[in-house]
């Protein structure tokens, strides 16, 4: 059997269902046997970051349970995925990526020159540091074997990107039958990288720190926004009445239930990060505790509590804060065996979480009321619109995602999808491609005009699938959050966030590429269009004009305490 149409029987044995790519002399062989398999679906963008991106909304669609494939050709093909597999690796999103590349008889190998082969590149060294496994195959021996060990290692443990870069002859080669059949019928290892279970010892070490607690708060992280027992987990806290808070990934599956207090961090929810700092027992579930969550004074963060911190990643605990309990296990096995009960948080004093809600409700109020559109009330219409539906929300990266993740909602069946580690322009809209592809919900993208331009491309490929996918743009003519810190450090020299930087106008972008286009300017207008885009199963973007929106408000001034956000709350 032909090598390239070996390939398209394990990825179909493994269930990935779909290619995304842009056309190279090298992939052309990988790209032909996947046709004529005719169980892959190939979805051709127009560059192979939007590829890669794609690749990983179907991952995140899943929840990190199936994999979709990303590929490029060699040399420029090849590095362009690597912003989109830097992606992958920060956030943990399982996925495969597969490179051409030149002939093995075409490789420099050893010789000290910069290239042999016709766009030859050693893509294997440059993703090495941000994949969990990369590899090269230069014997059609290799090949399954190596396709089976890069699938298995992507969805075990920390899950995360795999690359395999592999020559066009590799790909025309012959490969026994009886080789073919013995790999389709090998499971994949997926406890390669298994983590150690949640001990009796560290469950009791939690349970008497959590019975002592009469401020316990709750912080869930990434770590915990796929595991399968999180809801039935949080349903417990809110049937015990123990409140709880998230990071911007870990908000990515949490409802806006009557205790949830919203997003910690540096752009996070007042009433959130006043939690933070003023409950006696933090139990951290799978969150990193960067710089965006706790601010840069860590030593201030949750100053009057006890801190557990549980990850699945060794090297996350004991890093920037010190937590008073580490441990390190899943925290799917953390869910299922920390079971919440009547006795669990015994000692929690009920005024705590009235004081919570309190000030919840205290800090809900628009902050921009200077402004003509306000974001405040862009996300309460939204939230309001798509009430009862199922959807899922895709953010950019810039003030528009800072805005939505403090003022959206979620309900049953929707979900939000942000870029978080790599914080990637230009990831939503073929992120959404991906995710609109593999759900029945309706996909709503959130992004600037700034973050739209790096894959503004992509309105093509929607047009061509006919997506049930919305494009909210929120165009203030600028790029806001760095204009933002222009203003605060800079003196308010804005070069190239306002000076040698424009923008064109999106809704007549979107109507070149056949797609349908509504501009708003005031709140009325947006009424309107939020109604139709309930209605329409069609792509359409909405473009909100609102030239010099560039603060987000509440924010964390660099050195502020978490607790402190500008502007100042009376």
């Amino acid at each position: 059997m032909k090598a390239s149409a070996a390939i398209a029987k394990i990825l179909e044995q493994h269930q990935v269902q779909y290619c995304f790519e842009l056309v190279g002399g090298m992939i052309t062989h990988l790209l032909d046997s996947l046709a004529e398999n005719g169980r892959c679906t190939i979805i051709s963008m127009h560059h192979e970051q939007a590829a890669a991106f794609a690749a990983e909304g179907v991952a995140r669609q899943a929840s990190g349970t199936s994999i979709a494939l990303a590929m490029g050709t060699s040399g420029p093909g090849a590095t362009n995925l690597l912003t989109g597999i830097g992606s992958c690796w920060f956030d943990s999103i399982p996925c495969l990526f597969i490179t051409g590349q030149v002939n093995v008889n075409e490789l420099k190998g050893d010789r000290a020159i910069r290239q042999q082969g016709f766009q030859e590149l050693d893509i294997v060294s440059m993703s090495r540091s941000i994949t969990k496994y990369s590899g090269q195959v230069t014997e059609a021996g290799q090949l399954l074997p190596e396709l089976h060990r890069a699938l298995s290692l992507a969805q075990s443990g920390r899950k995360g990107p795999v690359l395999l870069d592999i020559p066009n002859d590799i790909q025309r080669m012959d490969i026994p039958d009886e080789v073919v059949e013995k790999w389709l019928a090998q499971p994949l290892d997926t406890d390669l990288n298994t983590p150690p279970s949640l001990s009796n010892k560290d469950a009791a070490s939690v349970a008497a720190l959590c019975r002592d607690a009469k401020r316990p708060l709750i912080c869930l992280g990434g770590g915990a926004r796929w595991a399968a027992s999180m809801n039935s987990w949080v349903d417990s806290l809110e049937k015990h009445g123990i409140p709880y808070v998230s990071t911007l990934m870990g908000q990515e599956r949490i409802c806006g239930n009557k205790h949830y207090f919203n997003m910690i961090g540096s752009y996070g929810n007042r009433e959130a990060n006043w939690a933070v700092q003023n409950c006696d027992l933090l139990l951290v579930l799978g969150a990193r505790l960067d710089v965006r969550q706790t601010g840069s004074e860590t030593a201030d963060f949750a100053r009057h509590a006890k801190i557990i911190q549980v990850d699945i990643d060794p090297a996350q605990l004991d890093n920037r804060v010190k937590a008073d309990l580490e441990i390190c296990a899943d925290i799917e096995d953390f869910f299922k065996q920390f079971k919440i009960a009547d006795e669990t948080f015994s000692s929690a004093d009920a005024s705590w979480t009235g004081e919570l809600m309190m000030r919840r409700e205290r800090y809900d109020v628009d902050e921009y009321p200077d402004w003509c559109i306000s974001p405040h009330q862009i996300f309460k219409r939204l939230n309001e619109t798509m009430r009862g539906q199922a959807v899922n929300y895709v953010c950019d990266v810039g003030n528009h995602q800072m805005w939505a993740a403090q003022g959206i909602r979620l309900g049953a069946d929707q979900a939000m999808h942000y870029s978080g580690g790599m914080g990637a322009m230009g990831f939503a809209l073929p992120a959404a491609i991906g995710i609109g592809l593999s759900s029945a919900k309706k996909t709503i993208v959130i992004t600037g005009d700034g973050s739209l331009q790096v894959n503004s491309q992509e309105l093509d490929t929607l047009n061509r699938l006919g997506l049930n996918l919305t494009v909210i743009v929120m165009n203030n003519f600028s790029l806001g959050m760095v204009k933002n810190f222009q203003d605060m450090y800079f003196d308010g020299r804005n070069q190239s966030t306002r000076k040698g930087y424009s923008c064109p106008s999106f809704a007549k972008l979107a109507e070149a590429y056949g797609l349908q286009a509504i501009r708003v300017s005031d709140m009325g207008s947006l009424r309107s269009a939020f109604e139709n885009m309930a209605g329409n199963i069609s792509p359409l973007l909405i473009e909100i004009m609102m030239e010099g929106a560039t603060e987000c408000r509440p924010r964390l001034a660099f050195g502020g305490k978490l607790d402190e956000q500008y502007p100042k709350w009376p």
